[in-house]
């Protein structure tokens, strides 16, 4: 299992890059290119229309976040409330649980995004890079199965 564990960086990397790429591509119409009707779309589902336009800022700047690894954790946790938002409010899982289909898509955003607040964005991210240098990452255990 220690040669899996040289995976992680590496896995959590594709993770931000999936989640991040995923995320940006669904905020940049709310906020460049159909705000308007992303705006009349949620005023439709019951919500104000402004939520399309924070929907649209937590999702394209939320995704650039995810992809560069700077405030991973604060990035991840607003994007997976967003997706649990999305997935009663919209999706209908509290309404129809059996139907998978329709809310399978940010079922999985939502828990990849918040595996990330658990998990951080590893060695390759600018979190890293940042915060390593300041010494605020804990220190690795020396105890090896004994925490």
């Amino acid at each position: 299992m220690e040669g899996l564990e040289k995976l992680k960086p590496i896995a959590l990397l594709f993770l931000r890059l999936a989640l991040g790429i995923i995320f940006i591509f669904h905020g940049y119409p709310k906020l460049f290119t159909h705000p308007h009707q992303t705006a009349d779309a949620f005023v439709k589902m019951g919500f104000p229309a402004y939520f399309a336009y924070i929907s649209g800022v937590l999702e394209f700047f939320g995704g650039i976040m995810l992809i560069a690894g700077l405030f991973t954790r604060i990035a991840g946790l607003l994007l997976a409330a967003e997706m649990a938002i999305a997935l009663v409010k919209v999706h209908g899982l509290l309404s129809n649980p059996m139907n998978v289909h329709n809310y399978e898509f940010p079922l999985a955003c939502a828990v990849g995004s918040f595996a990330l607040v658990g998990a951080g964005a590893g060695l390759i991210s600018l979190d890293h890079a940042i915060y390593s240098k300041r010494g605020n990452f804990p220190k690795k255990s020396r105890n090896k199965g004994r925490d």
